[in-house]
């Protein structure tokens, strides 16, 4: 089956009431150690003098740094509605039919700094947290996750579309049999036969890549298929790389 990997946003979405994370209801189970561990440095670091230096945001940030110090006990939000800004406002998950959603409850998954790995039916706090932070006690994150991601994911065999950033990435990279059915998903913008990248339009492309891939109803079994089943939308070109794929959206002016 086709697993869509997805970053998380720097921006979510809060509620003032609810129930509290429950471990118990977590996909990946398996990666409850960790995330506990991972979380409780969180907030301790948060509630340091020198949090917004660890966590490398300002001081017009102080509410999502305290926020993580109440991770316990503030209220969680499915994932499908936790992230937003522009990957996520494509994707467009609230306007889905039920039976997209349904396919995006098994194929999206979400790789996070603070969880691992979320799919859009757990129910986490908001959180405050990079993956190319560096936390005390842990070292880089990205190094922190890339074992235990590695034995969650062992047994995906589909063919992996990869929307993420490269901080994401370090976290987890397909390797083996896997790499051979992993597709990473770039957007170019060409203009007068020159191509460039535009961070915030290859967000918003990676969005409407996902969603046209669930919509579908299709399982492409294979890179080349892939590309087959996005070219039906886009201009796009599927290249071998030193691992894995690359599939280029090229958009146009």
């Amino acid at each position: 089956m086709t697993l869509i990997l997805l970053p998380p946003s720097e921006g979510k979405t809060g509620r003032s009431r609810g129930r509290a994370v429950d471990f118990g209801t977590l996909s990946f189970p398996e990666l409850n150690p960790v995330r506990e561990q991972v979380l409780e440095t969180l907030a301790k670091v948060s509630a340091s003098s020198d949090a917004f230096d660890v966590l490398d945001v300002g001081a017009s940030l102080q509410h999502e740094v305290d926020r993580n110090t109440r991770w316990r006990t503030e209220p969680s939000v499915p994932v499908s509605e936790l992230y937003s800004g522009v990957l996520y406002d494509a994707l467009g998950y609230s306007t889905m039919s039920s039976g997209t959603k349904r396919r995006a409850a098994n194929r999206l998954l979400v790789i996070s700094a603070a969880w691992g790995a979320l799919r859009p039916a757990d129910r986490v706090p908001p959180y405050r947290l990079s993956m190319g932070t560096t936390l005390p006690g842990h070292g880089p994150l990205a190094s922190v996750w890339r074992d235990p991601l590695s034995a969650a994911l062992e047994d995906v065999d589909g063919v992996i579309v990869d929307c993420r950033s490269s901080t994401y990435v370090a976290a987890w990279r397909p390797t083996g049999d896997q790499a051979d059915k992993w597709v990473s998903v770039n957007v170019v913008r060409e203009r007068d036969g020159v191509r460039t990248v535009v961070s915030h339009m290859a967000k918003h492309t990676r969005g409407l890549v996902a969603r046209h891939l669930l919509e579908s109803g299709k399982d492409p079994g294979t890179p080349k298929s892939l590309h087959k089943l996005i070219g039906e939308r886009w201009n796009a070109e599927l290249d071998r790389a030193s691992s894995g794929w690359t599939l280029t959206v090229v958009e146009h002016d």
